[in-house]
């Protein structure tokens, strides 16, 4: 026998043999069915499930995929009747503790992106192929099932985070949870959260890696015991948070929860950030984690500098700009519709990728992402491109006195502005013209 052929086959039983003689030992007999015929077509799926905790808990693919007869999206299959879905609510069956927190979180509820403005101009500008192959992907799609059983493909195959299941529940485990191994330290990963949280208007992922918590999380990685049970920061590991750690790991008096929205204080998604409902708990459960590695003081002072950054975002921008708008509106001098003027473009540019972007930065430490990709952009479209559209439509409208009464109000009435109508100040300038021609050698008018 050659060389090449013998290893091949003895890396088939190393892998195939074992999953079928324990399988045999320990699962069910129509899991065992299961095995007899997947072990050959999907050998892969296999091979990750062997490696799992259901493995080792003798739970098998019968257990999580058998259907009732009644159940929406039951299927007949080879004799048995399952769901190709496992739904949170069929997770919840052994995890009743996690499905419920999952259920009342934020992530549950990420489909409702179908009825919002977001799943608007991506059916508009793109299409519905973009919509599914896109935006669906990470929020969730209402999944369809067709008369037989089997999933529509116009809304299948999803993961999303917030996919609305045949029998009505919300989200998908797997989204984190990857299957068919469901590694708890696969889920611990940045990675898995920066399948959805990044790009222009979310930039979590990138923000995160900007942050001396990314930064340490790279380095030490190995070290950081990805796999333990519990996983508790303080006891299990030390070096680095990762995103489960603040947002759902447990560490001091806080336990683990799949709410990922137990421990946030603001809304930093919406066009004005407003403190949540029962704000003051939330803030002080994120304090208790962010305590494992760091002082009191220093996390009372990183929350003073978060809170007064989005006052600043909300007070300086986004309340003049929201208002601003709707005056135009008012006023007849823009319609009532969303994206049929240059303006509302501006304006939601404002708020959903330049004013995110800077609050999110903000939030996790991320400088970069706070200024020059967040509050500047900000900054520098409010000014240069909302302000001029406003006075330009008004004029065109026939109604300068509109954006005369609206620089009054907002521009002139907020010294913070007055810089827009009188210049920066020159003895100021005349400092920075001085820096520069001694740190570049140049005159810079």
């Amino acid at each position: 026998m050659k060389r090449g052929l013998f290893f091949v086959l003895l890396t088939l039983f190393v892998f195939a043999v074992p999953i079928q003689s324990r399988a045999g030992e320990k699962f069910s007999s129509e899991t065992q069915d299961c095995l007899d015929c997947h072990s050959t077509a999907m050998p892969a799926i296999v091979m990750q499930w062997s490696k799992s905790a259901h493995w080792e808990a003798g739970v098998g693919c019968y257990e999580c995929h058998k259907a009732d007869k009644d159940d929406k999206d039951a299927m007949d299959h080879n004799g048995f009747t399952i769901a190709i879905l496992v739904t949170p609510k069929d997770c919840g069956k052994c995890h009743p503790v996690e499905s419920a927190e999952q259920q009342a979180s934020h992530h549950a509820a990420a489909g409702d992106i179908l009825n919002s403005a977001d799943a608007l101009l991506g059916q508009t500008l793109g299409g519905e192929p973009a919509v599914a192959a896109g935006c669906r992907q990470c929020h969730g799609s209402l999944v369809q099932v067709n008369d037989d059983g089997t999933l529509n493909p116009a809304t299948w195959p999803n993961t999303g985070i917030g996919r609305v299941n045949p029998d009505g529940s919300k989200g998908s485990c797997s989204a984190c949870h990857t299957r068919h191994r469901f590694s708890k330290a696969q889920a611990r990963r940045p990675d898995v959260c920066g399948k959805c949280h990044l790009g222009p208007d979310h930039p979590q992922k990138e923000v995160y890696e900007e942050s001396k918590h990314g930064i340490l999380y790279k380095a030490f990685t190995d070290e950081l015991n990805l796999d333990r049970p519990k996983w508790v920061a303080g006891e299990d590991y030390s070096d680095a948070p990762t995103c489960a750690s603040c947002h759902m790991g447990a560490a001091g008096e806080e336990g683990v929860t799949h709410d990922v929205g137990k421990r946030l204080s603001w809304n930093l998604r919406s066009p004005i950030s407003k403190k949540k409902d029962n704000w003051e708990v939330k803030r002080e459960a994120m304090k208790e984690v962010c305590t494992a590695c760091h002082a009191p003081d220093f996390v009372s002072g990183f929350y003073k500098q978060l809170d007064e950054f989005v006052e600043l975002y909300n007070t300086k921008f986004a309340i003049p700009a929201t208002e601003i708008r709707s005056i135009l509106i008012k006023e007849g001098i823009i319609s009532k519709g969303n994206f049929d003027d240059e303006i509302d473009w501006i304006y939601w540019e404002l708020w959903h990728h330049e004013g995110r972007r800077a609050r999110h930065g903000a939030a996790m430490s991320g400088p970069d992402y706070t200024w020059w990709h967040g509050l500047y952009e900000v900054a520098k479209h409010f000014y240069t491109e909302f302000l001029p559209t406003a006075k330009r439509l008004s004029e065109e409208a026939g109604k300068p006195e509109v954006y005369e009464a609206i620089q009054k109000k907002y521009i002139e009435g907020d010294p913070r502005h007055e810089w827009y109508i009188k210049g920066f100040d020159k003895k100021r300038l005349e400092k920075v013209r001085e820096y520069y021609r001694e740190r570049y050698k140049q005159d810079i008018e």
